[in-house]
């Protein structure tokens, strides 16, 4: 009975787990760029117990029987399909149509600058020293150009186009034209990225222990890649959250851990009543 005990709510603190991620999921199917997450579980280590090991030709029964430990929350996987695409008619909204691809945006920290990524193209413009404006997103972050820039223009800007290839086409007042070739990146892995919140990622802090280099995680859309870059101007992607899935996956998940949390009340049950025993 302990055991069984035992099994049931190592397995209950893991489904806690998968119900903290759908919980997260259904909180952003509003937040533009965001990608929802699917559990997947594996099982614990067996222990294995074995029979008599009288030798009789007549044995039809396995020789040892294995007592498992429960489940555990094995991996997270990202759901990198595109969202639907939500028209919004503003010039500095802009949406990837390609998956995998993320803009690039540029975070100070307490050990300087970082490069993070993300989806959610709700772009504005920000005043900086100079009478200039920096391109930045919903948090202030620096929109990266492909040299890993931040994007920089004089005030007197007239509008902005988004060309092919991921190109921002800036025109002034008196029709001066310039062009900035913005930062995208395309995951490779994405399942290594590590998530900063709903919509930022950056790269994991442990790639030594896990034996890879930002090659291996990150190809950046510069020269020849650029052709591949899918973005649509005026648009937004809506997140990929599959609701009706969602909704059912925590029914599945609130069941199972309705009856491991009963397996704890029946062995606590058949434990009183051995202790009751005369």
């Amino acid at each position: 009975m302990i055991r069984s005990m035992a099994t049931a709510v190592n397995t209950m603190n893991q489904l806690q787990s998968q119900i903290d991620l759908i919980g997260n999921n259904l909180a952003n199917s509003s937040t533009h760029g965001y990608k929802s997450g699917a559990a997947n579980f594996q099982e614990l280590l067996y222990q294995q117990f074995n029979n008599d090991k009288a030798d009789t030709a007549e044995r039809k029964s396995p020789a040892g029987i294995r007592y498992g430990v429960g489940a555990m929350l094995g991996s997270v996987q990202m759901n990198t399909t595109v969202g639907t695409l939500q028209t919004t008619g503003r010039e500095l909204d802009f949406a990837l149509t390609t998956p995998k691809q993320y803009f690039n945006l540029i975070r100070h920290t307490e050990n300087g600058e970082q490069t993070v990524y993300t989806r959610q193209g709700n772009f504005y413009v920000s005043p900086v020293e100079g009478g200039n404006l920096m391109l930045v997103n919903g948090d202030g972050y620096a929109i990266a150009n492909s040299a890993g820039e931040p994007i920089v223009f004089a005030d007197n800007v007239k509008n902005y186009t988004l060309l092919p290839e991921g190109v921002l086409q800036v025109t002034d007042k008196d029709e001066t034209i310039r062009q900035y070739q913005m930062g995208i990146t395309k995951f490779e892995r994405p399942n290594l990225m590590n998530r900063l919140s709903a919509t930022l990622f950056s790269l994991p802090d442990n790639m030594d222990e896990l034996g890879v280099n930002p090659e291996d995680v990150l190809t950046e859309m510069i020269g020849a890649n650029r052709s591949q870059i899918g973005v649509e101007n005026g648009q937004l992607e809506a997140s990929n959250v599959n609701l009706q899935k969602e909704m059912t996956d925590l029914i599945s998940v609130q069941r199972s851990y309705q009856f491991n949390a009963r397996t704890v009340t029946l062995a606590d049950q058949m434990l009183g009543l051995i202790n009751n025993i005369r």
